[in-house]
């Protein structure tokens, strides 16, 4: 089983930056997707971006330029890197490791974006 923590959130201005981290336990060898989600409130959960074991990447197009996701092998974490945020990109972000061989998804617990104008 596989267990996820975030952290990184905040409140932050319009034009300024956040990293989020997202720090996988238990039964990591078998995930081979790793991924961010963020839901605003009254809308439904969407893909910001993923990062796959032969680190291809993908991304929203509204994230495009701004954000980046990495990781860290060795730490088991990846990274949302988010630059030149805008108040539209307000919401709570869940990191998310897929198990495609089991077909399973974990959540992270979410951590809070606030971007003010």
């Amino acid at each position: 089983q596989v267990q996820l923590a975030e952290s990184g959130g905040g409140l932050v201005q319009a034009g300024g930056s956040l990293r989020l981290s997202c720090a996988a336990s238990g039964s990591i060898s078998s995930i081979n997707v790793m991924g961010w989600y963020r839901q605003a409130p009254g809308k439904q959960r969407e893909l910001v971006a993923r990062i796959f074991n032969a680190d291809s990447t993908n991304y929203a197009d509204s994230v495009k330029g701004r954000f980046t996701i990495s990781k860290d092998n060795a730490k088991n974490t990846w990274y949302l890197q988010m630059n030149s945020l805008k108040p539209e990109d307000t919401a709570v972000y869940y990191c998310a490791a897929r198990e495609s061989l089991i077909a399973t998804t974990t959540w992270g617990q979410g951590t809070q974006v606030t971007v003010s104008s």
